[in-house]
């Protein structure tokens, strides 16, 4: 068998670079062994391999314990096309699932197989990157058969090729972004781009210049002219998820953004047409809003021509198994594995789920499933389901039914979510753990 292919292995440990010192040659043309990931990219640029095997724990305790992951990232973010391979312990696999998520191509477990070992490097070395990117994951919108949903689709049929303003709303998870994808696709504007804020990610301070953009010198570190979302979205689409996060001050402002169809970028007078479709997205109650004060009632009509309210995945219970399976077939394809199929038992888990994180704690759900899967077909044991879907508020004897811990946690953690709007720092310290912990929770429960 003639031997192709150029391996890096990085890797501390003497023993385990002894033996594949062995191994691989035996295997591949070229192969060379680091210790110390700290030169790897260097030697990246001068051995081009085709193929990395990364240990994802080194001696130096770097970005709390995750040193793979944190060189994965500099080898995806030099190296876009280089298959790396991350090399882990029993107990670290979810790390590894984590560092599937952020670009590797695969891992192995220690202690390793041979025939496997080599199996996924020659996997590595064969594949050909696609000139262009795969499209985003999830970007279909997957209507199903239930009556709720099939009325909207009619609803947006009508809605899309029009220029009408659209309010999407529905809880975390519902796909208000894929439908605002969906009515973009299906507009006038469909060949034009469509720009996307997430405005509840955008400091109050700097919500002006993101969406209206500044001058030269327009404060201290404005070295050059800005164009905001608003001229970027130019003759295309203009999608503001979160819009409820957006302060009183900035909402005044783009509502006259809105009436006059003009923007002025900081520390300039002069107005810019803009022509744009505005789809905005919330989970929050608009309506409650206004009446708290929160909201200007004024921009709420106006941003409101159009309302549709996506429901929650536990009222879509037909769309579970397809999107399933949708979304297995996706990951396989992504990640190499041979899974094909869910088993009957592995349905009625996934039936039985309260997905409270909706479609995508679904799909962070299958995401997992396919990377840990070791056979063609997925069973009920492979899914991590962070609660059932609850039959009644009552118990048989009547009395009021109690949360397990894991399900009061969960609820703790969505609630400080909520509270704080997503803000990390201050939910963490609203539930007494550490930042690192939360994003453990956040993972498992799919938020």
């Amino acid at each position: 068998m003639k031997k192709q292919g150029k391996i890096l292995v990085v890797d501390d440990n003497a023993g385990i670079r002894s033996a594949l010192k062995i191994l691989l040659p035996m295997h591949f043309d070229k192969v060379e062994l680091l210790s110390s990931p700290v030169d790897i990219i260097s030697r990246v640029e001068s051995f081009k391999p085709d193929a990395v095997l990364l240990d994802m724990n080194f001696k130096s305790d770097i970005n709390s314990g995750n040193e793979g992951l944190y060189y994965l990232g500099e080898l995806k973010q030099r190296f876009p096309s280089l298959n790396v391979i991350l090399f882990t312990a029993y107990a670290d696999i979810q790390l590894a699932v984590e560092g599937m998520k952020r670009g590797a191509f695969d891992f192995i477990v220690k202690p390793w197989k041979n025939e496997q070992l080599i199996q996924t490097l020659s996997n590595a070395c064969g594949v050909k990157k696609e000139k262009s990117e795969a499209k985003s994951e999830g970007s279909a919108m997957y209507w199903g058969s239930g009556e709720k949903m099939t009325a909207i689709s009619r609803d947006v049929a009508k809605i899309a090729p029009t220029d009408a303003t659209v309010l999407i709303t529905g809880e975390n998870g519902t796909g208000k972004d894929v439908l605002a994808r969906e009515i973009h696709s299906m507009s006038q504007r469909a060949s034009s781009v469509m720009v996307s804020v997430d405005a509840g990610a955008i400091p109050e301070t700097l919500f002006e210049d993101e969406l209206f953009g500044h001058v030269k010198g327009a404060f201290t570190d404005a070295r050059s002219d800005h164009a905001g979302k608003f001229e970027q979205a130019q003759g295309g689409t203009l999608f503001l998820d979160e819009i409820g996060n957006i302060p009183l001050q900035a909402q005044a402002k783009l509502l006259r953004v809105l009436q006059n169809r003009t923007v002025t970028r900081l520390g300039d007078t002069r107005p810019i047409p803009v022509d744009i479709r505005l789809i905005c997205a919330t989970n929050m109650n608009l309506e409650d809003l206004v009446s708290q004060g929160r909201f200007r009632e004024d921009l709420y009509y106006r941003i409101n021509t159009f309302h549709i309210e996506l429901p929650p995945l536990r009222e879509r219970k037909d769309e579970i198994i397809p999107l399933a399976q949708m979304f297995l077939e996706q990951y396989a394809e992504k990640y190499h594995r041979s899974v094909t199929s869910i088993s009957e038992e592995g349905k009625e888990a996934l039936l039985s789920g309260a997905w409270n994180g909706n479609i995508r704690e679904l799909q962070n759900c299958m995401e997992k499933a396919v990377i840990l899967s070791e056979g063609d077909i997925l069973g009920k044991d492979d899914f991590q389901i962070s609660g059932k879907a609850p039959e009644s508020h009552l118990t048989q004897t009547g009395s009021h039914s109690i949360d397990t811990l894991e399900e009061a946690e969960e609820k703790a953690v969505r609630a400080a979510m909520d509270e704080y709007k997503g803000n990390l720092s201050l939910v963490a310290k609203a539930l007494g753990i550490s930042r690192p912990t939360l994003y453990g929770k956040l993972k498992k429960y799919g938020i």
